[in-house]
């Protein structure tokens, strides 16, 4: 995919380990799509290796999590093995029940942002537009363009 500065960012917004609670991921995913952002969207129960494969397959800027049952807890994994593939431009955002206690940890990982219920959908859409642009020079960057 030849790369500009014109192009939507691309999403992916997935679940990994056992949740299986989807609605959330899938209005988010909605938000994100109508505000003009290309989304790959995934069923639950995906695995690490699973994601890291879809991130680099599509080429994405950003990818979404969802978590309703501490599967935020493998995240940092995650992000572990997004920047073992070379995908360390790739931001990562989660949302969903992750308790106060546990931001920390995640944000020390990498998360870049940590959406909660009742999270606005305007705050959602720019801070993954503005994660999804600082991907995208980091990425031009690394490659000297």
């Amino acid at each position: 995919m030849a790369e500009t500065r014109t192009s939507p960012a691309r999403v992916l917004v997935t679940k990994i380990g056992l949740d299986g609670h989807d609605r959330g991921s899938r209005i988010v995913a909605a938000y994100l799509r109508d505000a003009g952002m290309d989304v790959i969207y995934t069923p639950p129960w995906q695995t690490i290796d699973a994601v890291v494969a879809q991130a680099l397959q599509e080429d994405v800027d950003v990818v979404g999590l969802s978590s309703l049952a501490t599967d935020h807890l493998i995240v940092p994994d995650l992000i572990a093995a997004l920047r073992k593939a070379g995908l360390e431009h790739v931001g990562v955002v989660v949302g969903g029940i992750v308790p106060e206690d546990e931001h920390g940890m995640l944000t020390g990982a990498g998360v870049a942002g940590i959406f909660g219920p009742g999270a606005r959908r305007n705050d959602i859409i720019d801070a993954v537009a503005a994660l999804a642009a600082k991907a995208r020079t980091a990425r031009l960057e690394t490659l000297g363009i």
